[in-house]
């Protein structure tokens, strides 16, 4: 099998993102969304997926975070799907019980070919910096259904706003790690295919 990477860009009237993605080389990379909170937390799922990502985005910041982190979750997800290709030998499934402090998330996925995000996280601060924190799920949402991920997020305990979104950041990546394994020759799917 050959390495499994993909490059994604997108140039809109709101955004210009290109994104790297290598799954089976982790060779720390530059990640610069212009959002200095999105960046850390990037950083942390690729470290914790074991993968190299490499990331730039030039935005229009001047109006809000917004369109560039949605736009960034497009392209991570697209990214994401070009690079597992046909998915053969892949576990398919992952999940992770992820400690941050006081806060505890727990993330499961599936790389299913069905885009559905389950998002229960309540988050205590309305910011982190100058980051909205409702934004966490906007990118969520646009990383599943262009990745074709059924993901699962939820927070069972947490008072900080950072270490909840870390948490869930860090869990995703661990789980993703896992069902990007590969451990079989067959696509992991009684159908045949995903």
């Amino acid at each position: 099998m050959g390495l499994r990477k993909s490059e994604i860009s997108r140039d809109t009237s709101e955004t210009k993102i290109k994104v790297l993605i290598n799954l089976d080389s982790p060779i720390e990379q530059p990640i610069e969304t212009g959002i200095g909170f999105l960046d850390h937390m990037l950083h942390l799922f690729a470290f914790h997926c074991n993968i190299s990502l490499n990331i730039t985005a030039d935005g229009d910041l001047h109006i809000d975070p917004h369109h560039t982190t949605e736009d960034i979750g497009i392209c991570l997800g697209q990214a994401l799907k070009t690079a597992l290709g046909d998915k053969k030998g892949i576990n398919r499934y992952g999940s992770c019980l992820m400690p941050m402090d006081e806060a505890l998330c727990q993330v499961a996925l599936d790389i299913s070919n069905r885009p559905h995000l389950e998002f229960n996280c309540s988050f205590p601060s309305s910011k982190c910096g100058d980051f909205d924190t409702e934004l966490v799920e906007e990118f969520w949402n646009a990383l599943a259904n262009n990745a074709g991920l059924t993901i699962h997020i939820s927070q069972l305990a947490g008072k900080n706003t950072h270490h909840i979104i870390e948490a869930v950041f860090k869990g995703f990546g661990q789980a993703l790690k896992q069902a990007i394994r590969v451990n079989t020759d067959k696509v992991p799917s009684s159908k045949g295919t995903l």
